[in-house]
């Protein structure tokens, strides 16, 4: 059963039949951003991808993991077969040069029913695909939240009546997000994902990135440059194809097991193109931030 294996991956198995609880869904929340990583490597493999959620669970049970229609759709479909009462939001990730607005360009859930000391009307906003996003479920209360190095501002959003507005930490990766209040399938992502995975517009094909979150801080690969935020911050350059797959294995849990040895050297090599025009272009610059 995919619901089982999906939870060994997580290292989670106890929780099969437990009953959903806050201290349930934080513990997911925290499993999967620390074991499922943020990652855009098939568009850099050629590999068409979709968001259909039974699919993109089946890519977290195989070891690989993926943005935010990928990983917020398996999440979706895991909480609700644990008895979860998970919503499906549309929402837009704001970069730091950008203005608000849902623009669908990423998918957002909400949990409801889950009461606990700290927040007693038992609504969350769970997150698992924004990269740098939240380590643990923030409660759906306008406010201010630590976690690990980034502080998050929660409020009501000013272009979405009767949603929210997720405020990023000034160091993070992108300046906010917004959703709406209503329940969405995810036809509502179709054309976005198209165009994410396929645009020379598209940040995620403009740059191969791949981030981890952990409590104290979050992994960033964007091309071969190989970067620890946390209480500080500090960057290293991939050079060869050995260093940048065992960063992947390593740091990520990226083995790649399901692409064949040409391909892998091959998604290097793109990638270290990509990295040699940056640096020809742009020396003075960081990597352009992609969407999430």
């Amino acid at each position: 059963m995919i619901t089982s294996r999906y939870l060994h991956r997580l290292g989670l198995a106890d929780l099969l039949d437990a009953p959903p609880s806050a201290r349930g869904l934080r513990a997911l929340h925290r499993a999967h951003v620390e074991r499922v990583p943020y990652e855009v490597l098939d568009i850099w493999l050629g590999r068409a991808t979709t968001v259909e959620p039974h699919a993109s669970a089946r890519r977290v049970v195989a070891g690989r993991g993926g943005y935010c229609f990928h990983l917020n759709g398996a999440f979706h479909l895991l909480a609700r077969a644990l008895g979860y009462d998970v919503t499906r939001h549309v929402g837009g990730v704001q970069g730091h040069d950008g203005e608000p607005g849902v623009t669908a360009n990423h998918l957002v859930l909400t949990a409801r029913g889950l009461p606990d000391d700290g927040n007693p009307g038992g609504e969350w906003l769970v997150d698992l695909g924004l990269g740098d996003g939240p380590h643990e479920p923030i409660p759906l209360v306008a406010g201010t939240y630590r976690q690990g190095p980034f502080v998050y501002g929660l409020r009501p959003s000013s272009v979405a009546p009767g949603g929210w507005r997720l405020d990023h930490d000034p160091g993070g990766s992108f300046r906010g997000m917004d959703f709406g209040p209503a329940a969405t399938g995810m036809s509502a992502f179709t054309a976005m994902h198209e165009h994410l995975t396929t645009s020379p517009e598209s940040g995620f094909v403009r740059v191969a990135t791949v981030q981890r979150r952990d409590a104290s801080g979050v992994d960033v690969l964007r091309g071969l440059v190989l970067t620890r935020v946390g209480h500080g911050r500090r960057s290293v350059t991939l050079d060869t194809a050995r260093d940048y797959h065992a960063a992947l294995a390593d740091v990520f849990g990226l083995t790649l097991d399901d692409v064949p040895a040409d391909a892998r050297d091959g998604l290097f090599r793109r990638v270290h193109a990509a990295h040699e025009a940056w640096l020809a272009t742009a020396p003075a610059t960081a990597p352009a931030v992609a969407p999430v």
